[in-house]
């Protein structure tokens, strides 16, 4: 090959890691690799626990020693979390963590096999939720609840119209920028709302919500930051900045408070329970609820269907003498 044929050299400056760093990172175990590539900080938490969880049950010290694991110590640390007095939907969640570690190392080959896989799970409780969905009329009162004329109020009318009627996470709404609510399709307006995963979905923006919102953002002034935040803190007196996303403790407080003053305290995930209960009573079809709640399996949108519960709907009340 002559000179001329060689690739073009990358210049000494434009290298960001040197070798030492180059080699460290091609060392990295599997096990690790996994973890780092998550990049949602609730799943990371979630995962975290689990997985220290598994390893101080176990002994194991360092990553290599997961590939010795077998199903007989997952089934021994399913017990033991039993034992511990652990909800059936808790350790579900802990071994479905260790099975996601377990994929990719069988994906990299580290292992032959997912040792979670064929390890029995507690059953559920219950194919219902356990959030509790608000009536009707609790859910007019609660929008009525922000009563005034101050930005606060405009704010807060906003939000729990956005999340009585779209169906939104706390988190995804929080994530909402000014940007996110300014799509439309076939002249509908829309919400972008970035969901769990990566995942993003547009959905259909219910005219009450967004005269609401415009009314908000005209009193904030912050409609012109298309890349800013859309529901912001009306005070902040840790930073004194303004331009910053409400926190997703700040959504379930203000959602706590309201709902207190009204005689029924819940929390933020209730409006989601609310709204998916209240589309699929109203006919609506649960592959479309499916899609608007951004849920992977349809079985976790079957846990709002109350409709087979419905006492009105029970054979007692069509026996007729």
């Amino acid at each position: 090959m002559s000179a001329t044929q060689l690739p073009t050299e990358i210049a000494p400056a434009a290298r960001l890691l040197t070798a030492a760093e180059f080699h460290r990172l091609a060392d990295v175990p599997p096990e690790v690799e996994w973890f780092a590539n998550l990049s949602n900080p609730n799943t990371r938490r979630v995962y975290e626990n689990a997985i220290r969880d598994f390893m101080g049950f176990t002994g194991i010290a360092r990553p290599e020693e997961f590939r010795t694991v077998t199903r007989a110590h997952i089934i021994a640390w399913r017990d033991e979390l039993a034992r511990r007095g652990l909800g059936g939907s808790t350790i579900r969640h802990r071994l479905a963590s260790l099975a996601s570690l377990f994929e990719y190392l069988c994906e990299k080959n580290a292992v032959t096999h997912n040792p979670v896989k064929g390890v029995e799970r507690p059953k559920t409780e219950s194919g219902e939720g356990k959030t509790p969905a608000i009536g009707d009329h609790q859910a007019r009162e609660l929008l009525a609840a922000p009563d005034k004329d101050t930005i606060k109020s405009k704010r807060d009318r906003a939000i729990l119209s956005t999340l009585l009627f779209h169906a939104l996470r706390r988190e995804e709404l929080c994530k909402l920028k000014v940007k996110d609510f300014r799509h439309a399709r076939k002249g509908v307006p829309h919400l972008k709302v970035s969901g769990k995963g990566g995942k993003t979905r547009c959905v259909p923006l219910h005219p009450g919500t967004h005269a609401l919102i415009h009314d908000y953002l005209d009193s904030a002034q912050h409609g012109t930051d298309e890349n800013g935040a859309l529901f912001r803190p009306v005070r902040n007196n840790r930073t004194g900045r303004h331009d910053a996303a409400i926190t997703a403790d700040g959504v379930y407080k203000l959602v706590r408070a309201y709902s207190a003053a009204l005689g029924f305290e819940i929390g933020a995930h209730a409006l989601r329970a609310t709204a998916a209960t209240n589309a699929l009573n109203h006919q609506a079809d649960i592959a479309k609820v499916q899609e608007w709640l951004g849920h992977a399996n349809i079985a976790t949108t079957r846990i709002y269907d109350y409709r087979h519960t419905r006492p009105e709907d029970s054979p007692t009340f069509k026996v007729s003498y």
